[in-house]
């Protein structure tokens, strides 16, 4: 009896031990198969090149495929939300621009995940800044005869962007505003056919990113106004600001990734260090500046600050410039 009673004891002592170790040695054996990377835009743009890039190099650090899969469509909410209800053990992951965390919850009553209780974010892997962009032959070089001319056309400027309730939709509300100009906004699908009509003359400015813009600019197809940024641009050093000319406008756009919210503490840690190390590789760094970004890694934490900063700014935005989804 008393043998019986003490081998009893004893199982239930190994059970108990065994219990915390568990969820450690699986966090620690993590990845145990490959990890689908969510990109919620289409293929060919500079965030699907990014992401891809990501991708490779993420696999080379971590031991298994990481695989590209483009979710695209409803400004991120898509491929968002499908990351959001997966589970939570680090093989989903998502690569997106801020557009996912603080303009969508700013122009969307009811989205179908949180930007933060439904998101871990992992890193910030790169930055790119928009730039206003002008036709060769519109009567404007420089934000100053920009900001006159609109002056003197109260709400009959016209300026491009690439759809309604984007990135370059909020930056042209905000150049607006800290210009105390009333600017007509056009918007369109996509930012191809915004630079086509911008090249075409069909519309005389257009707001735009750093890397759709360098392309056009390298060609002489557009000319730059000015970067939005409160600092020029380190792709385009020889374009001003509007700082520089007086106007307090610090607008750009950010590439992160996050996991669904509840990631093991380790698995975070690793994925961090394997994002840092990835965005500190040369290779990983030229390619990224080549598409238009200015690689910078910063962690989990500081992402969620940026979000808690940009998005009271958005939802300002978007009340003053009554901006809604489509």
């Amino acid at each position: 009896m008393k043998k019986t009673s003490f081998l009893a004891h004893a199982a239930v002592a190994v059970a108990a031990l065994a219990a915390p170790l568990a969820p450690a040695w699986a966090q620690a054996a993590w990845p145990t198969r490959p990890i689908q990377l969510v990109i919620p835009f289409p293929p060919g743009g500079a965030t699907d090149v990014a992401g891809r890039l990501l991708a490779k190099a993420l696999e080379a650090q971590l031991g298994q495929p990481v695989v590209p899969d483009n979710r695209a469509g409803a400004g991120t909410i898509i491929g968002a939300s499908l990351v959001a209800k997966a589970p939570a053990d680090g093989h989903t992951l998502l690569v997106t621009s801020g557009t996912t965390f603080t303009v969508n919850p700013a122009i969307q009553p009811r989205l179908p995940y949180d930007p933060v209780k439904s998101f871990e974010p992992v890193g910030l892997v790169a930055r790119t800044g928009l730039i206003l962009l002008a036709h060769k032959d519109a009567p404007a070089n420089n934000p100053r005869e920009f900001v006159a001319l609109a002056k003197a056309s109260p709400g009959q400027v016209i300026y491009a962007s690439f759809g309604n309730g984007t990135t370059a939709h909020f930056t042209g509300e905000l150049l607006g505003h800290v210009t105390g100009t009333r600017l007509m906004h056009v918007p369109y699908k996509g930012s191809a056919p915004a630079m086509a009509d911008l090249m075409g003359g069909q519309v005389p400015f257009a707001v735009d990113t750093v890397a759709a813009a360098i392309p056009q600019l390298k060609g002489n197809k557009v000319k730059a106004i000015a970067v939005t940024t409160a600092r020029r641009s380190a792709l385009l050093p020889n374009v001003p600001t509007f700082a520089e000319s007086g106007y307090m406008l610090d607008a750009d756009t950010w590439l992160a990734v996050a996991a669904p919210r509840g990631l093991p503490p380790a698995v975070k840690a690793r994925l961090e260090k394997a994002l840092a190390d990835v965005v500190a590789q040369p290779e990983v760094r030229d390619k990224l500046v080549a598409s238009g970004f200015e690689p910078g890694y910063q962690n989990g934490a500081a992402v969620e600050a940026l979000i808690q900063k940009e998005m009271p700014l958005m939802r300002e935005t978007a009340q003053r410039a009554h901006i809604t989804a489509d």
